[in-house]
């Protein structure tokens, strides 16, 4: 099914595409951290686990009207929100909002960079404003994550996730040997050295 519910005059997708309006043609995020328009209940938006965006139970084939509404999305404390300079509106995200679905790789040690590219063009390289961080999947794996903006990360697809532990080392922590991934003169821990067994 696609989403002809977006021509629907008055509903919600069509309300907040024309809220954006110029923001549209914006180059780069639209400051959405500085915007607090009143908060006006849900709407029946889902971000799937596999990175898909669904309205009202169809999935949104149009990528472009998915990167624009990822432009607006944040993280609030209470909830995932969607945020135009005149309302506020929660959606439901079941993991990550983003997929890291591109890993680009250079150097070694110290010197390596590495830095993704989400499935909704997002450019981000791992650093302090970008850090790695590392959850247990329910069968007990590790599942990595790559910080975007604001308090939106990206999952990183299962193969990225493969290539990205191989370059895992084992270094001492505060004091504890830790098992991590070292990028551009920082150490990403993902375990303690103890707990390798728990890793794939």
């Amino acid at each position: 099914m696609t989403d002809s519910n977006t021509s629907i005059p008055g509903s919600a997708l069509s309300r907040l595409t024309e809220a954006l309006g110029s923001d549209a043609k914006r180059k780069g995020p639209p400051p959405v951290e500085r915007w607090n328009p009143p908060y006006c209940g849900e709407i029946d938006m889902r971000i799937a686990a596999d990175g898909s965006w669904h309205y009202m139970g169809s999935p949104i084939n149009r990528p472009a009207l998915v990167k624009l509404f990822s432009t607006v999305l944040r993280r609030d404390p209470e909830r995932y929100v969607l945020v135009t300079p005149v309302e506020r509106v929660g959606i439901i995200v079941e993991d990550a909002p983003f997929l890291a679905v591109e890993m680009a790789l250079e150097g070694e040690g110290e010197a390596r960079q590495i830095a993704f590219r989400t499935n909704v063009d997002d450019l981000v390289q791992v650093g302090p404003d970008h850090p790695l961080r590392f959850e247990q999947d329910q069968h007990g794996g590790v599942k990595p994550y790559v910080k975007v903006r604001g308090d939106l990360w990206a999952l990183v697809t299962r193969a990225l996730a493969l290539d990205l532990m191989a370059l895992a080392e084992e270094r001492e922590v505060e004091g504890q040997r830790m098992f991590g991934i070292a990028v551009e003169r920082a150490f990403f821990p993902i375990v303690a050295a103890s707990d390798l067994g728990e890793v794939p």
